[in-house]
């Protein structure tokens, strides 16, 4: 995990040594490729499979089967490496080349079955499709803007389940109890006071733990989201208009 270091002007920092997105899947190094296509797959799948619930409205099974071929096929023809970060941001290149794939698959008479290449990620198309469903009633948003929010949506699950996973493995899951009842799902008069008593604290001590813990959010998603943009420009402005900070 890189670490957040203060950067010129309070901003945050990032080694200059990582690589983007892009450059990992470009390698030569098949490993490293597949590493980095791995990483594109469990940051961009719900939002795909949403934009193709909601937008193209197939049904959960054709939704499922079109995502997992259009990452086969974009791992098998590389079509995520033609990326060129001055006509867009690699998301709304990913959302496109989903469109185009969809446009193309109903073109077409039937699909081959596909497998080998691709890094295994574990998808929980059922959770998607919980969430989705809330979707379907509302009017549809415009396209990228729902692929974003979607994409949002599904970095903010990721970074929960990561940091929740990382405190308890440190032996601190109930400084992460303090983090998920106050700021993830607070019920109705939670507060620092009640909290305090709760866990037979101060609220000094609820409060420095809250601030660890959502500093430690907002490190791992950042470095999340580094990981998914497909340049440091892209990163940069993410990073001000998800989080509200500079990044250097």
């Amino acid at each position: 995990m890189a670490s957040e270091r203060p950067g010129p002007g309070g901003g945050v920092g990032f080694p200059s040594t990582r690589h983007s997105i892009i450059e990992r899947m470009r390698a030569g190094e098949h490993e490293v490729r597949r590493g980095a296509f791995g990483d594109v797959v469990a940051g961009y799948w719900k939002a795909i499979y949403t934009q193709l619930r909601l937008t193209w409205r197939l049904t959960p099974e054709d939704a499922k089967d079109a995502t997992q071929g259009f990452f086969a096929d974009a791992f098998e023809k590389r079509w995520l490496e033609q990326f060129a970060p001055e006509r867009a941001r690699f998301r709304t290149f990913v959302r496109m080349c989903a469109d185009r794939y969809v446009q193309n698959r109903r073109q077409a008479e039937g699909r081959l079955k596909r497998g080998g290449g691709t890094a295994t990620v574990p998808l929980d198309f059922d959770g998607a499709e919980r969430a989705t469903v809330a979707l379907l009633a509302s009017p549809l948003p415009d396209p990228d803007a729902l692929f974003h929010q979607e994409f949002i949506r599904a970095l903010f699950e990721r970074t929960v389940e990561d940091v929740r996973s990382e405190y308890a493995a440190r032996g601190k899951s109930s400084a992460f109890d303090l983090f998920e009842r106050y700021d993830l799902a607070p019920a109705d008069g939670v507060s620092y006071a009640s909290l305090a008593r709760e866990h037979h604290l101060t609220p000094a001590q609820v409060t420095n733990t809250l601030a660890q813990v959502r500093r430690r959010f907002r490190e791992r998603a950042l470095d999340s989201l580094r990981g998914l943009c497909g340049s440091d420009e892209e990163f940069r402005r993410d990073a001000r208009e998800i989080f509200g900070v500079d990044v250097t």
